[in-house]
């Protein structure tokens, strides 16, 4: 699986002559595979820690891994650019009415797009997701236009558990596998099951769930329920933007 994956990082940016691989990296285990990934096809890859007021633990665990990478890669470039500032600067220039806590986290994965889409264009790259298949396609959860806003996914068909499996197989540091998973966002403790209310386990499984809701436990009905709805909320994230298709007789 690694070694698919690894050509087929390579094999796209061939055919579409791309010479640099960018990845934001933030600490967790999503990350840290995508770049290992990327950093075992010998392209340039360039992996960027792009804090925003962000948790000393998440910030720490992500400078390990680019430590790591440099060691173990040759081709590896590591920068860390703090976007606090910018991020401020920006909430500061809205008026107050228009803010809330929610919208406030998404403008931070959204200034951090444009960041690693900045460097791309310098250097001939492509931002490569980190996102895995729960998040991308079961309950979409991820920030329309800022993690969302990738070129490439490489571990977009992969569950959480598999993402896991696949990070020991590469020897990851087991701080990060075993960190919780996070989105980054926030400025407290709360991790991504805090958020979803589901465990990636639970949600694994209701997303491959093909039986009856009649014969299930409270619990496991429960769980279902919770990924039957974050997926039909979400929706928006993971089909094409709607198109208004004017008919060709409104058009002459």
């Amino acid at each position: 699986m690694i070694n698919f994956i690894v050509n087929w990082i390579d094999n796209y940016c061939q055919n579409h002559n791309i010479s640099t691989l960018i990845v934001g990296v933030s600490g967790g285990v999503d990350s840290a595979v995508t770049s290992t990934l990327c950093a075992k096809t010998h392209l340039k890859t360039i992996a960027i820690s792009l804090p925003i007021h962000q948790n000393k633990k998440e910030l720490d665990r992500a400078h390990q891994h680019q430590k790591w990478l440099l060691k173990n890669f040759k081709n590896i470039k590591c920068e860390n650019i703090d976007l606090s500032i910018l991020f401020d600067s920006f909430k500061n220039s809205i008026p107050n009415k228009y803010h809330s806590n929610l919208s406030l986290a998404n403008s931070r994965a959204r200034i951090r797009m444009t960041s690693l889409y900045q460097i791309a264009g310098k250097e001939n790259g492509i931002v490569v997701g980190t996102g895995n298949k729960i998040e991308d396609f079961g309950i979409g959860f991820f920030t329309k236009y800022g993690d969302g806003g990738v070129d490439i996914s490489p571990i977009a068909d992969l569950t959480k558990s598999e993402v896991i499996n696949v990070a020991k197989q590469l020897e990851i540091n087991n701080d990060i596998i075993s960190a919780p998973p996070t989105d980054g966002l926030w400025e407290d403790d709360r991790t991504d099951e805090d958020q979803i209310g589901v465990s990636y386990s639970e949600l694994e499984w209701a997303m491959d769930f093909k039986g009856s809701i009649d014969s299930l436990s409270f619990q496991k009905k429960a769980s279902l329920l919770k990924f039957k709805e974050l997926n039909n909320i979400n929706q928006h994230k993971m089909k094409p933007v709607p198109i208004c298709i004017i008919p060709d007789e409104l058009k002459n």
